[in-house]
């Protein structure tokens, strides 16, 4: 019995871990993809002729004990005439589980035609997995794989980006995080061997807990009226392994390129709403508010994102290319 109540907690804890291998995304969600469009695909560096910086801060299913928590902080722009260079560091929560990381980017950009282009971006980086095992409620609390500290899990990453676009009115491109699909080992592989041949059913414990890839579709298209007013449609897909496709439509309206607004909707029935403002083309601040779809709304509230950016304008080409 002991041993195979050991094998229901290892299986809780890798299905706590890593359930986005069959049924979500291992990677954490973003709102306001659109505005921190970096945090999604590095190859957009080559887009911006500044350096920018990003921060997102994402509270989830607020009302819901240990729900996801995410911080996001991007730097990126154009180095010079082809080369984008970026940056990025997250830090995402959930209950007893944690990642943190650093990731930073290379882009090339070059012309296919007289007003398109197009950019290729590599980014490379490390993930931290840790486990905090300390008030776990567990059943037997001389388990074995209890015993000990935290579980620390440190492996590389990197992720493959292209993007095509025209000035600032279009752009659409893909995106591989967790490129590598590095194996974590999150169970000793003594304490594996030696369950394993004390189990008389057929089914083994594993030692692994992959970095699935994944695989995004980003795109925008911004069509302004007149002086004052402009709409901007944009569409994120995002897959991996056998999960559901998730499909984010955006629409954001920007007027006087100071206020913008929109919303966003998610083909698994949540919706959010979008409000920003843009102060001396320098700063900017967002926030949205995403609601919850009808099958979870008896469990807690929506979740919040805000959103920090701010942009050092180059004076001229010369300043670009420093």
């Amino acid at each position: 019995m002991k041993i195979i109540e050991m094998k229901k907690i290892s299986i809780l804890i890798m299905a706590i871990c890593f359930g986005g291998m069959l049924k979500a995304q291992q990677l954490p969600q973003i709102t306001q993809y659109m505005i921190n469009n970096y945090a999604v695909n590095p190859s957009v560096a080559g887009m911006y002729d500044y350096y920018q910086v990003k921060t997102t801060i994402r509270n989830q299913w607020v009302g819901i004990v240990d729900a996801p928590r995410t911080t996001v902080l991007s730097i990126y722009g154009r180095k010079s005439k082809n080369v984008g260079l970026g940056g990025l560091v997250f830090n995402d929560q959930t209950g007893p589980t944690s990642r943190i990381g650093g990731t930073a980017s290379y882009t090339y950009s070059f012309n296919m035609t007289r007003i398109v282009k197009m950019s290729f971006a590599l980014s490379g980086g490390f993930t931290q997995f840790k486990l905090t095992k300390n008030g776990l409620n567990i059943e037997d609390k001389n388990d074995p794989y209890m015993q000990g500290g935290d579980v620390v899990r440190s492996a590389p990453d990197a992720t493959f980006g292209f993007n095509i676009y025209s000035g600032n009115k279009w752009y659409f491109g893909a995106a591989i995080p967790q490129l590598l699909s590095t194996n974590l080992n999150l169970i000793d592989d003594d304490f594996v061997r030696i369950y394993n041949t004390n189990d008389n059913t057929s089914d083994d414990v594993e030692s692994s807990g992959k970095l699935a890839q994944h695989i995004y579709v980003l795109g925008a298209y911004k069509h302004s009226f007149n002086t004052f007013w402009s709409l901007e449609p944009s569409l994120l897909l995002k897959t991996v392994g056998a999960a559901p496709l998730q499909v984010d439509f955006g629409l954001k309206t920007t007027y006087n390129d100071k206020l913008w607004f929109g919303m966003d909707y998610r083909n698994n029935g949540e919706m959010a709403a979008l409000l920003g403002y843009s102060i001396q083309e320098r700063y900017s601040i967002g926030y949205s508010y995403d609601i919850l779809s009808s099958d979870m709304s008896g469990y807690g509230g929506g979740s919040h994102e805000f959103m920090i950016g701010i942009r050092f304008l180059a004076a001229n080409e010369s300043e670009i290319t420093r």
